[in-house]
């Protein structure tokens, strides 16, 4: 295993940061090969900095097939070489995972979560370690169009928090936030987000299709009208309210719509179900189970 190697990058500044230093993956899912397409994508670091650590021998092999980096399905060995951790396991066998790392994740290693309710507090007790950086990301990650709120605790280094947004920063934009309550709202709204993006798309589909369209106009017609209303959107810098009123002509095709959107509750059904994504967030933060509404 290479374990200090230079990165040179015609942009330098980010990659200078992780000179001769290893990040492991613990967990390499969906969200992790996000994260490392864009570290490499954008040369923050070579394949031969990164390890990634999964279960699954059939993974490691895809993950160093594509990418050309180490992987194992050993957690301690990936610890063991890495200066980075970013812990991207289920919350559900986080703890099991904390105590297989136990000492091999202590200082001087700075540590990244990306697990949904993880406390700091809970994974600098694990590890004994206060260099703990807690973010949440969201899928559009994977094509570098992802959006991640971050916090970090005093006891974390200047050099290490630009580590971390560097690293945050490589799959899309970050937003660092001082206090870690809002980390939980942020699972709600924009870790949670894209759920309910496509589910409002998937519905917004099948209603062209009951009209009459075939499945894969309906489909374009849909996805370009989204990208070009949130595109529209960012550029325009106005309420959304604003943009809405501009296509509502009064008594036209638009109103007659958002007045049954108003009426079957589409405000508060998803205010509801942001709500009931940020219990779940703090629940599982604090190792508690939340009762399900009756289906």
């Amino acid at each position: 295993m290479t374990r200090r190697e230079c990165v040179s990058n015609p942009n330098g500044v980010e990659a200078n940061r992780f000179n001769g230093l290893i990040t492991a993956f613990i967990g390499s899912g969906v969200m992790a090969e996000a994260m490392i397409g864009g570290l490499l994508s954008k040369e923050i670091m070579r394949p031969a900095q990164i390890i990634a650590a999964d279960p699954l021998q059939d993974r490691c092999e895809v993950l160093k097939a594509r990418f050309g980096i180490q992987a194992t399905t050993h957690n301690r060995e990936a610890v063991r070489a890495a200066d980075i951790l970013i812990l991207s396991v289920k919350p559900q066998v986080l703890d099991r995972v904390l105590v297989d790392i136990g000492e091999l994740g202590s200082l001087p290693k700075l540590v990244i979560s990306i697990i949904a309710g993880a406390t700091i507090a809970q994974i600098s007790e694990g590890l004994g370690n206060p260099n703990v950086v807690r973010s949440m990301p969201n899928t559009p990650a994977r094509i570098g169009q992802g959006i991640t709120v971050w916090t970090a605790t005093e006891s974390v280094p200047e050099a290490r928090r630009e580590q971390a947004r560097a690293i945050l920063a490589s799959f899309g934009q970050e937003v660092f936030v001082e206090d870690e309550h809002y980390l939980d709202m942020a699972t709600a709204l924009s870790g949670t987000g894209p759920a309910y993006v496509f589910l409002f798309m998937e519905a917004l589909i099948d209603a062209g299709v009951h009209l009459g369209f075939p499945r894969r106009i309906a489909e374009q017609l849909v996805i370009q009208t989204m990208r070009g209303s949130v595109e529209y959107a960012a550029q325009s810098h106005e309420h959304p309210a604003a943009l809405r009123n501009q296509v509502t002509s009064p008594g036209g095709t638009s109103a007659e719509a958002i007045y049954h959107l108003e009426k079957g509750g589409l405000r508060t059904v998803l205010s509801r179900a942001v709500w009931a994504a940020y219990q779940r967030s703090v629940a599982l933060g604090a190792g508690k189970k939340v009762a399900h509404e009756p289906r």
